[in-house]
Formats: C-alpha cells, structure tokens, sequence
C-alpha cells in the first residue's frame, strides 16, 4: 500500500525523521510542540498523595481503560499478539520496563499486554513535562492523572521526581520508561537508549523488563492520517538484572547494553534484515 493519500503534516514528521536518521541525531523531537510552562515542585504530586488527585487518578484511569478498549474491540488499536510471556515473572517485585516509542498509544499497548501480571493496580509512566503542563482535552486529563510521572526542567521538581520513582520501585511497582526518549511516529527501528531509566533500576535493585512492539502494516486500511493502520505484536524479551557487585555507573550502562542487544536481536529476528541507520549500526 502506498502512502499517496498521506497527510502533509505526517509527510513533514517521515522527512524529518528520515533527515535525523541519516545525521544520527536519534533523540531530537520530530513533532511540533509548543513551549510548555515548566512544572515546579509544589504542583508535582508523584505518589499522590493528595486526596484529590487520588480520585482524579481513579476517574481517569477507568475513562482511559474504557476509551483504549474500545479502540481495540473496533479494530482501531491493533493487538495480533504477545510473545515472551514466560519474562512477565519479573515484574512480581517491581521493575523498570523499558519501549520503544513510535505513537501516542504505545504505553496501552504495553499496559493492556501486561497487566494481568503486575502485582499492583498500575502501571506508572514517565512522560516529557510538556505533555504534563500543556496537553489539552481528553488526553490532556489522562497525561496528569493515569499514573504519569512527569519529567521536569526545574531542578528541585526533578531531585522530587527521582526520589518519587525510587519509592515507588522499592515498593513493588513498575514503571514505563520510554529509552530512546522522543516519540518518532511509526517508527519501527530500536534507537540507542539513554541510560537514566536504568540508573533507576540499578539504584532501586529492580530488574529491567525489555519490550519491543513490532509492526506491520494493514494491507486494507488507512488511518486517519492516510498511513497504513498498524498490526502490533509485543514481544517481551529476557529481563535484565543489576549485577551487584559493579557500581551504579557501570552496573547502570551493562543493563543499557544487554537491552539493546536484546532489542537488535528481536528487531533482525522480527524484520528479517540488520538494525542500520544509514552508515551507522547500533553496537
């Protein structure tokens, strides 16, 4: 199927990240967002501890789960299949789960395929501090209350932020960390990861639970953007535990290179071709 009847605007996003892939600049943002009030430390509640946002939360997560479930039962939101179901024991004490990140969508998919497993109601998500401060609507609501732990340009929000997310993983929790860290849409390649989700694991004694979401394209349907809708397939892939006796640097960084094998060898098993980008491959 081709891509005649594509939007101009996802056109643009396809260029661009075809132009970031060819200089290598894997962690720069493909779509435009506007500048976003900065979230400061009062306004941060991560373990919500305010009553308020305690039933915030609660309304927004029964709004979503019900939103996203109808998108799949109408064959918006495609599911084919989970693999690797045997690795989701590592989630029993808590654990960072780290995705590849190409829509809007992708932390349901992990969630939908993995919640039957996690020990607690949630599944908590990091997420940029302008999709927290500055996103409108519907989504907007769910971007502040479906368990979101958002980034922050402001220093002390930030020392909040890591202490929030240790607590949250000693205490048997997972967390979502999305390591490439822009969303390049409908992007199926891996790109090299940044190391700070596995710092928290490292630091907090949990393991990480690698994900990757493959894709393949609906040879009948088009989305709303003229772009071939989506068939996902979830694989979950063998966890990864902190060797102790490394410290938090170097324990951190052997995590973040045994996750991108495992990534690379899932991408090559799935697609059948090797991870390049342009004149450089993941090592």
């Amino acid at each position: 199927m081709g891509l005649e009847k594509l939007s101009k605007e996802r056109r643009e996003v396809l260029e661009k990240i075809a132009r970031l892939e060819r200089e290598g600049k894997f962690d720069e943002a493909v779509e435009e967002d506007p500048p976003a009030p900065e979230l400061s430390p009062e306004k941060a509640d991560y373990l919500c501890e305010r009553f308020s946002n305690r039933c915030k939360r609660r309304i927004a997560n029964f709004i979503a789960d019900r939103y996203f479930l109808n998108l799949i039962k109408k064959d918006v939101l495609v599911i084919d299949g989970v693999t690797g179901e045997e690795h989701l024991s590592a989630l029993s004490d808590g654990a960072i789960v780290t995705s590849n990140h190409f829509s809007a969508y992708d932390n349901y998919i992990v969630f939908h395929c993995i919640r039957k497993h996690l020990p607690r109601k949630y599944l908590y998500k990091i997420i940029r501090e302008g999709n927290y401060t500055n996103f409108p609507g519907l989504y907007g609501f769910f971007f502040r209350h479906c368990n979101t732990l958002p980034l922050s340009s402001n220093r002390r929000t930030m020392m909040k932020f890591l202490s929030a997310t240790n607590t949250l993983l000693k205490r048997g929790e997972s967390i979502l960390v999305y390591p490439e860290q822009e969303m390049w849409w409908n992007y199926r390649k891996p790109r090299p990861f940044k190391v700070g989700g596995f710092k928290m694991a490292y630091k907090a004694g949990v393991p990480v639970l690698p994900i990757f979401i493959s894709m393949q394209d609906d040879e009948t349907r088009l989305d709303e953007h003229g772009y071939p809708v989506q068939r996902h397939t979830v694989h979950i892939l063998p966890p990864i535990y902190p060797d102790p006796s490394l410290g938090e640097k170097q324990g951190a960084e052997a995590m973040m290179l045994q996750a991108q094998k495992e990534y690379r060898e899932k991408y090559e098993e799935v697609y059948g071709e090797p991870l390049a980008y342009g004149e450089t491959a993941m090592k």
